[in-house]
């Protein structure tokens, strides 16, 4: 008899991997200064489809070829919610430990692409407060969590639909 390979090992193993690379990559981000250029900071999430494909790569290789839809939906949001876990532990660091300025030169920018798209100081101030709000801390570690489960959930969703080979029914 085969033993059964764990899907929650597999995704705890690539959880890490793939948390470490995006947290390397955020950090030559936040140095290089490109915190606020999307493009650049999206790429992270390109880490994670690559860290989610690899895990169920390698959950088939283990088992016998084969893994089945609901088996690399689960590999996928695992994966998606300990890269959430961990890379927002260390946006946290980060954030109070070593660039302090980082929410101001954010709220900053976002006052200057208002600023150019012509909205009046009333309006800017009221979405600035508004912004405020959700830039505490413990605010965007949670929606950070938040983030990375649901972008990875849908990710999961579309990758595991791709991967999947299901066991024969009579084999």
């Amino acid at each position: 008899m085969q033993e059964q390979v764990s899907t929650a090992r597999i995704a705890l193993k690539f959880g890490i991997i793939t948390a470490v690379a995006v947290i390397v990559y955020s950090t030559i981000v936040n140095l290089a200064g490109l915190v606020q250029n999307r493009a650049v900071t999206s790429l992270s999430f390109v880490i994670m489809i690559i860290g989610i494909v690899l895990a169920m790569r390698d959950f088939r290789t283990q088992n016998a070829g084969y893994m089945s839809y609901g088996e690399g939906l689960g590999i996928g949001s695992l994966v998606s919610a300990i890269v959430g876990l961990l890379g927002s532990v260390f946006t946290m660091f980060y954030m109070e430990f070593i660039d302090t300025t980082i929410i101001q030169q954010s709220m900053d920018k976002a006052r200057e692409d208002m600023e150019n798209r012509g909205m009046d100081d009333a309006q800017i101030e009221q979405a600035i407060e508004m912004s405020e709000k959700f830039m505490t801390p413990g605010m965007m570690f949670f929606l950070g969590i938040i983030s990375y489960l649901i972008i990875g959930f849908l990710l999961s969703l579309i990758i595991s639909a791709i991967m999947r080979k299901n066991k024969p029914v009579f084999e």
